[in-house]
C-alpha cells in the first residue's frame, strides 16, 4: 500500500524555519485555536491528507535478492562454470567438491547481510506510542501515529516528544537531545524566544524534537512536522538515499577473478590449439584444458577469505567489536581517517566537577563519572575540604540545592562505590563532589529538610531551595550558623556566576567569616569564572542566606537577595582514560582522528586538546562554517580541520563525503540517531553498543561492545591482521596455481605428457593448499602491523612485492617440479629399455612419443614434489619479510595441525591400493624419496631468500 504524502505544515512555510517565528503566528498558519485545539473532524482530515505520524521504510531485499548477490563474483562465476563442464565430462568428484565450496560461501555470505537493513525499524521505536493532545477542548490521549500539524501536545518527565513541536509553554522544561544532536547535557527549553534562521539544531531553545526525551519540567506546544518531515524523519530519508558501496577486498578479489578468468581462458585455448597441432585426440586436450582451468583458479579461494574473515570477526568480539558485515573486517585494517563523536565515544558522557573556587583559592578534584573514588588537590599536595571552609560551604549548598538522586550500582571500581545516577547530570557532578568530601545526601537531606523551592528559570538562570535548619548533627557538620538550629532556615542558590554574583552583597571568606562584596572581589569572582570557562569547564556560581523565619518564595525577588557569595565549582565531561594513548597509537599508525560533534567548538577544542587529537596549525569549525562552505572548499579545509563542533546531521554526512572524495578510506563513530546517516555513508560505521541507540548500531557495520574508543584502535589493529592473512594465502594459493599453469603449459610445449592429472590438481589446490591457507589466516600478525602506514586504497592485493615473490616462487616450483616428472621419465625409460645406448637422454626424451603410455611413476614424483613444495612453503609465507625462524617455526599450532593432516593424508593417496588407482599414484621407492625431498625445499628457500632481499631493500 503506497505511503500517502507525509505531513510538513499546512502553509509554504519552510518546516525547518518555525523556530523564527512566534507562538501565535504559528497557530495562526496551522488554523490551530490554542484554546480548545483541533476538533475530532479537522483531525481525521488533516490524518488522511497528511498520513500517519511514523517514519517510512524502505523496501528491503528478500532471501532471494541477497542469495544471487553472493553469486556476483567473477571467480564464483568461474567455479561454477568448471563445475558444471566437470559435471558434463563425467568427473562427478571434481564437480561436487567444486559446488560445496560455492554454497558454503553464498550460505555465509546470506547470513550476514540478512541483517543489514534494520535501522529504519529502530528509528521507529524512538517514536511515542502515544501522545497527550487538546482536541476540542478536551485532554485527550491518541496513538503517536494520529498526530496531525496543528495539534497541541502536551509534554511532561519522562516523555518521549511524540512530533516535532513549536513551544506555546516551557516550565523548568529541560530535554535530553544527546541521541539528536550530540548535547551531552540536558537542554533548557524557552518557549518565548524567537532565533535566527540559521540556527542549529542543538541551539533551537523553542522548539523539541521528535524521539527526544524531557528530563524534567512540563510543556505545551503544537505539532508543526510529523513523520517524514521531522528531524528524525529527515535522518531517515537520508538513511534511505545512502548506498552501501562494495569494499575494497570485494573490488580488489573481483578484479582478480575476471584476471585469473581471462589469463585462464587464453593459456587453455593456447595449450588446446597447440596440442592439436601436434596430432593429440580433440577429447585429451580439452581435458587438459579444464585441467589448465582449474589449476588456474583458486578454487579455495572464495572459501578461505569468507572463513578468514569469520575467524576474525570471532577475534574481534574478545576485542569488544561485533562485526556486522563480513567484509567490514578488512575495511576497518585499511582505515585512513577515524570520525568521532566526542560524547560517550572520547568523553564517558558523565559530568564530572574538577575544579572548585572560593576566596581566591581553587583546589583540583580527582576522579570521573559516578564514582566517590577522589581526592582534592591544592596544587600538587592533597587538601581536605573540611581546612577550607568556604570550599565545604559550597559543596554543601551544591548537594543541597539539587533534584538529583545517586542510587548504588552495585559495581565498584576498585577504589571506591559506584552509584547510578538519577536526574540531571550537572546536578549529579555536584552530588558527587560533595559526597567525595563526606556530605552524602541522605544525611545531609534529614539534617536540612527542603521545605520550599524556586526552579529554575531561564530568564534568572538559577535554582532556589530553602531549608530547615532542623538537625545539623545528622550531618559531619553545618556549614550555616548553628544559632539557628531547629529555628533558622537556609536559602541555597546555584546558577550562572554572573547572576549569582550579582544577587549577591557579602562573601564567605577562606576562614569561614563572612565580609561585605566589594568591586575587587567581584572583579576577583569573575576572573576565576573566566580561566574556568577558558579551560571548557562548565562553571556554576554557588551562594546562600540564612533567616530566622521561612521565606515567602512567592516574592522571588526578596527571597534571592543579599545573598552570600560562596563559590565556583567546574564540571566537564572529562575523556575516557584510554582514549589518550590509543589516539596516540592510532596517530603513530597513520590514522588520523577527526572529532565531530554538536558540543560548543570552546569544549570541544578543549578535549580535543587535552587527550592529543587537536594537531599544530589544524584549526575548529563550527556547523555554520561548514555550512558555508562551497564543496571544493569543503575537501580543502576537512584536511587542515581535527574539530568541527555545532554540527548538524546534515553537516556530518558532509564530512565523510569530502573526506571520502579525497581518497580516504573513513570510519564513522557514533552512539546517536544524529550519527546513523554519516555511519551508514562511511566506508565502515562504528556505533556504541552500550550508549548507542538502535539507530546507529543498526546502521553501523561494526559495534563497540564496552563502548572504549580504544577498542576502536585494537579493531584496526585486527583488521589489519586479518588483511596481511588474506593477502599470505592469496600468494601462497596464487604462486602454486601459477606454477601448475607453467609446469603443464611447458610440459605441454616440450612435447612431454602433463605432469599433473585433472584429479591430482583439484587435490592440490583444495586439500594441499586449503588446509595451510586456511591456517594462515589464524597467524598473530607481524609485531611492527601498527608501525606502518595505512595502504593506498587504490592498492592492489597483489603488488610489487607479490609479483616479484609469484615469479620467483614459479621459477622454484616449476623448476623443481618438471625436474622430478624429468628423471621419472628417465627412469621410466631405462627400466622399459627404451633408451638407446650413446643417445642423449634429454634430446630423446623431448622426440619421445609419449602419447598412450602411462608414466604413473614420472606423475607421482611430480605430484608429490609439488605438494611437498607448498606444505614447506605453508612455513616462509608466515610473513612477507619477518624470517620464519625469527617468527618461531612452530609459533603457530595451527600451521602443525594443517601441515600434518596434509602430510597425512597425501602418504595414503600413495600408499591406499584403492586410492592409487583414483590419483594414478604409487608408494616411491627411496631413491625417489630422496630426489622429490630435495626438490621440495628449493621453493621455502628461495622464499627465504626474497625476504631477505625485501628485508634489506627496505633499510637503504
Amino acid at each position: 500500500m503506497p505511503a500517502k504524502k507525509t505531513a510538513a505544515v499546512v502553509t509554504s512555510q519552510n518546516p525547518q524555519d518555525w523556530h523564527t517565528l512566534s507562538a501565535e503566528d504559528i497557530s495562526r498558519m496551522l488554523a490551530t485555536p490554542v484554546e480548545t485545539g483541533l476538533s475530532a473532524a479537522e483531525a481525521a482530515r488533516r490524518l488522511e491528507l497528511y498520513g500517519p505520524n511514523q517514519i517510512e521504510s524502505a523496501e528491503r531485499p528478500g532471501f532471494l535478492q541477497l542469495l544471487l548477490a553472493q553469486f556476483n563474483n567473477f571467480i564464483i562465476l568461474l567455479l561454477i562454470g568448471a563445475a558444471a563442464i566437470s559435471g558434463l565430462l563425467g568427473e562427478w568428484i571434481d564437480s561436487g567438491a567444486i559446488l560445496a565450496i560455492v554454497i558454503l560461501n553464498a550460505t555465509l555470505g546470506v547470513i550476514q547481510e540478512r541483517r543489514a537493513e534494520e535501522a529504519l525499524a529502530a528509528l521507529k521505536k524512538l517514536a511515542a506510542p502515544e501522545a497527550q493532545v487538546l482536541r476540542g477542548g478536551s485532554r485527550r490521549t491518541v496513538p503517536g501515529p494520529e498526530l496531525v500539524p496543528g495539534d497541541i501536545v502536551f509534554i511532561e518527565a519522562g516523555n518521549f516528544v511524540p512530533a516535532d513541536l513549536r513551544l506555546l509553554e516551557a516550565v523548568n522544561l529541560r530535554l535530553e537531545e544527546a541521541a539528536l544532536t550530540g548535547e551531552s547535557v540536558p537542554v533548557q527549553k524557552d518557549a518565548s524566544i524567537r532565533l535566527e534562521a540559521d540556527v542549529p539544531l542543538g541551539d533551537r531553545k523553542n522548539t523539541v524534537f521528535m524521539g527526544t526525551i524531557v528530563n524534567s519540567g512540563r510543556g505545551q506546544g503544537i505539532v508543526v512536522s510529523t513523520g517524514m518531515h521531522t528531524q528524525i524523519g529527515l535522518i531517515a530519508a537520508m538513511l534511505q538515499g545512502v548506498e552501501k558501496e562494495i569494499t575494497p577486498l570485494q573490488k580488489r578479489l573481483d578484479g582478480l577473478g575476471k584476471v585469473l578468468g581471462v589469463a585462464a581462458m587464453a593459456i587453455c585455448a593456447l595449450v588446446f590449439a597447440i596440442g592439436l597441432l601436434r596430432g593429440h585426440a580433440p577429447l585429451e586436450m580439452f581435458m587438459l584444458a579444464v585441467g589448465l582451468a582449474i589449476a588456474a583458479v583458486p578454487e579455495g579461494l572464495p572459501a578461505v577469505v569468507t572463513i578468514s574473515l569469520a575467524l576474525g570477526m570471532r577475534e574481534m568480539v574478545k576485542r569488544h567489536a561485533l562485526i556486522r558485515r563480513l567484509s567490514s573486517v578488512e575495511t576497518l585494517g585499511s582505515t585512513t581517517v577515524i570520525c568521532s563523536d566526542k560524547t560517550g565515544t572520547l568523553t564517558q558522557n558523565k559530568m564530572t566537577v574538577t575544579r572548585l573556587w572560593a576566596d581566591g583559592r581553587f583546589l583540583n578534584v580527582t576522579g570521573s563519572g559516578n564514582s566517590l573514588a577522589g581526592t582534592f588537590l591544592d596544587g600538587d599536595q592533597p587538601a581536605k575540604s573540611d581546612d577550607y571552609p568556604a570550599m565545604h560551604t559550597a559543596l554543601w549548598i551544591g548537594a543541597l540545592n539539587n533534584d538529583a538522586h545517586l542510587e548504588i550500582s552495585g559495581e565498584s571500581d576498585g577504589e571506591g562505590r559506584t552509584y547510578r545516577l538519577v536526574g540531571d547530570p550537572t546536578e549529579g557532578a555536584l552530588l558527587v563532589v560533595a559526597a567525595k568530601a563526606g556530605a552524602l545526601p541522605r544525611p545531609l537531606n534529614q539534617a536540612y529538610p527542603r521545605v520550599a523551592e524556586v526552579p529554575f528559570d531561564a530568564t534568572r538562570k538559577n535554582m532556589i531551595t530553602v531549608h530547615h535548619i532542623f538537625n545539623p548533627s545528622c550531618a559531619d557538620s553545618s556549614p550555616f550558623d548553628e544559632s539557628h538550629k531547629n529555628s533558622g532556615y537556609a536559602v541555597a542558590v546555584k546558577g550562572a556566576p554572573d547572576m549569582v554574583l550579582n544577587l549577591c552583597t557579602r562573601y564567605q571568606m577562606s576562614d569561614d567569616r563572612v565580609a561585605p562584596l566589594d568591586d575587587e572581589q567581584r572583579r576577583r569572582i569573575l576572573e576565576a569564572n573566566d580561566a574556568m570557562t577558558r579551560d571548557a569547564l562548565r562553571v556554576l556560581g554557588l551562594a546562600y542566606r540564612v533567616e530566622k523565619e521561612l521565606p515567602d518564595v512567592s516574592d522571588v525577588a526578596a527571597v534571592e537577595k543579599d545573598l552570600v557569595f560562596v563559590g565556583l565549582a567546574g564540571m566537564i565531561d572529562p575523556p575516557r582514560p584510554e582514549v589518550a594513548p590509543a589516539l596516540a597509537q592510532a596517530n603513530h599508525a597513520g590514522i588520523r582522528t577527526i572529532m565531530i560533534t554538536g558540543d560548543f567548538p570552546n569544549t570541544a577544542q578543549a578535549i580535543a586538546a587535552s587527550i592529543g587529537l587537536l594537531r599544530p596549525g589544524h584549526q575548529v569549525l563550527t556547523g555554520k562554517q561548514v555550512d558555508a562552505l562551497s564543496d571544493d572548499e569543503m575537501k580543502r579545509d576537512v584536511e587542515r580541520t581535527d574539530v568541527f563542533a555545532r554540527v548538524s546531521p546534515e553537516n556530518k554526512l558532509r564530512i565523510v563525503t569530502a573526506l571520502r572524495a579525497n581518497q580516504e578510506v573513513v570510519a564513522m563513530t557514533g552512539d546517536g540517531v544524529n550519527d546513523a546517516p554519516s555511519i551508514k555513508a562511511a566506508d565502515i560505521g562504528v556505533a556504541m553498543g552500550i550508549t548507542g541507540t538502535d539507530v546507529a548500531k543498526e546502521s553501523a557495520d561494526m559495534v563497540l561492545t564496552d563502548d572504549n574508543y580504544a577498542s576502536i584502535v585494537s579493531a584496526v589493529e585486527q583488521g589489519r591482521i586479518i588483511y596481511d592473512n588474506i593477502r599470505k594465502f592469496v600468494f601462497f594459493l596464487l604462486s602454486s596455481n601459477v606454477a601448475e599453469i607453467m609446469i603443464i603449459f611447458l610440459a605441454m610445449l616440450a612435447g612431454l605428457p602433463s605432469p599433473l592429472t585433472v584429479i591430482q590438481l583439484l587435490w592440490l589446490n583444495l586439500i594441499t593448499d586449503g588446509a595451510p591457507a586456511l591456517a594462515l589466516a589464524m597467524e598473530k600478525g607481524d609485531p611492527d602491523i601498527m608501525n606502518r602506514k595505512p595502504r593506498q586504497p587504490q592498492e592492489p592485493v597483489i603488488n610489487a612485492n607479490m609479483r616479484l615473490g609469484i615469479a620467483i616462487q614459479t621459477l622454484a616450483q616449476t623448476g623443481a617440479v618438471l625436474t622430478a616428472f624429468v628423471l621419472g621419465l628417465l627412469w621410466h625409460l631405462r627400466g622399459g629399455d627404451s633408451l638407446p645406448a650413446g643417445a642423449n637422454p634429454l634430446v630423446f626424451l623431448l622426440n619421445y612419443d609419449w602419447r598412450g603410455l602411462d608414466v604413473q611413476s614420472a606423475e607421482t614424483m611430480a605430484f608429490l614434489t609439488l605438494s611437498l613444495c607448498e606444505l614447506f612453503r605453508a612455513y616462509t609465507v608466515r610473513s612477507e619479510r619477518i624470517s620464519v625462524f625469527k617468527l618461531g617455526l612452530f609459533s603457530n599450532r595451527f600451521m602443525q595441525y594443517a601441515v600434518g593432516l596434509s602430510l597425512t593424508l597425501l602418504i595414503l593417496v600413495v600408499t591406499l591400493p584403492f586410492l592409487q588407482p583414483i590419483f594414478n599414484t604409487h608408494f616411491p621407492s627411496l631413491r625417489e624419496w630422496g630426489v622429490v625431498l630435495g626438490l621440495a625445499l628449493v621453493p621455502a628457500i628461495a622464499e627465504e631468500m626474497t625476504k631477505l632481499y625485501l628485508r634489506r631493500r627496505d633499510r637503504k
